[in-house]
């Protein structure tokens, strides 16, 4: 058995949500769980998956409490560690005991997926029949490999991960109570490292904070606690968004040069591949839809800084009938294959090279 883990960064413990109210993008669980605990409707099994810092965890602890468990009455296991038969054994030997203070004793099994067949074996009786003090919450990012016959007797909700708009405003709320003003483009960067996580969106602020503090620290300045996305990338190891901007004029121009000279210089500046091709996918579709004219511009004005904003539009401008959707099929299959061989910027010269020597 274990409490919360030290992987976890220090914003993420600060700003885990508490309450069902502070949860962000999960409303569709919240008002289900909210409406059983107004009609005392609790279930004596919960099935909670979806990828990683989606919030399952989280919502679980909540939960818990909501339901008036004390932190004496909540046992949380990793099942990652915890996987054996042993510490199944270990689960339908104490749930038999009362709770101290509580009117339930609520198990929290994070990664539940983890367990070996053994354990699922052993644990299925328990969950089956539990005393009626006993609340069970699984947790897992990998739904298919939980047995069915776990699935059937939980209630099961599905995570959303947060969209990009979603990470954005959430950096921008994080970075305004630490003291840091995020400028957009900054906060749009940290949304797409955070990648559908909110824990790995605090992870990344975590480094820049810590950087623009020392920083404002040496400068004993309070007006540079400003953080520009140019700050993002230098701390992150982000490629450049000139690079990107290389990029996408290259495909416009049809000019090879200037894009292969802009893969080159993410691959001198040591660049993770995936990361510089999800960034051009990022632009790429922008800039098809305002190309198409798709009636999609307030929608790119809320993902994009001014600046970004006005580039794109007086590229798709200037762009002709060329720009298609197999262009962006080609960048596609590059973000997919980059870091599949030993030539790391191969697979962005491939799509390049695809796009603009065949037209």
């Amino acid at each position: 058995m274990k409490k919360e883990t030290k992987t976890e960064g220090v914003l993420y413990r600060k700003y885990r949500p508490q309450k069902f109210k502070d949860v962000i993008g999960q409303n569709h669980i919240v008002k289900v769980l909210e409406g059983a605990i107004k009609l005392g409707n609790i279930s004596h099994a919960y099935l909670f998956s979806g990828s990683r810092g989606t919030g399952k965890t989280s919502l679980a602890r909540i939960l818990s409490r909501e339901i008036g468990t004390s932190a004496n009455d909540l046992v949380e296991m990793d099942a990652a560690s915890n996987r054996g038969i042993d510490d199944v054994r270990e689960i339908r030997e104490s749930v038999n005991t009362l709770p101290f203070e509580s009117r339930y004793k609520v198990y929290i099994i994070d990664e539940v997926h983890m367990l070996t067949k053994d354990a699922w074996n052993a644990f299925l009786k328990t969950l089956e029949e539990p005393p009626q003090h006993v609340v069970f919450v699984l947790a897992t990012t990998e739904l298919e490999k939980v047995p069915e016959t776990v699935i059937s007797r939980c209630q099961t909700f599905s995570f959303k991960q947060p969209n990009q708009e979603m990470l954005k405003d959430f950096a921008l709320s994080v970075a305004g109570k630490e003291g840091f003003l995020l400028e957009p483009a900054a906060a749009e960067l940290v949304a797409i490292l955070g990648d559908g996580s909110f824990r790995d969106a605090h992870g990344v602020l975590e480094k820049v904070f810590s950087m623009t503090s020392q920083a404002v620290s040496v400068k004993a300045s309070a007006s540079q606690r400003n953080i520009t996305r140019e700050e993002v990338e230098a701390v992150t190891g982000a490629p450049k968004a000139e690079l990107v901007r290389a990029i996408l004029e290259a495909l416009v121009e049809k000019n090879i040069e200037k894009g292969m000279k802009a893969i080159q210089g993410a691959t001198q500046a040591n660049a993770e591949m995936k990361l510089f091709a999800k960034l051009i996918l990022e632009r790429l579709r922008f800039l098809f839809l305002l190309r198409l004219k798709a009636g999609m511009d307030d929608y790119i004005k809320k993902q994009v800084s001014e600046d970004d904003f006005s580039f794109l539009q007086t590229l798709a401008a200037k762009a002709d009938s060329d720009l298609t959707a197999k262009v962006l099929l080609s960048f596609i299959t590059a973000y997919e294959d980059s870091g599949r061989t030993s030539i790391p910027e191969l697979a962005l010269e491939i799509a390049l090279a695809d796009c603009i020597k065949s037209v």
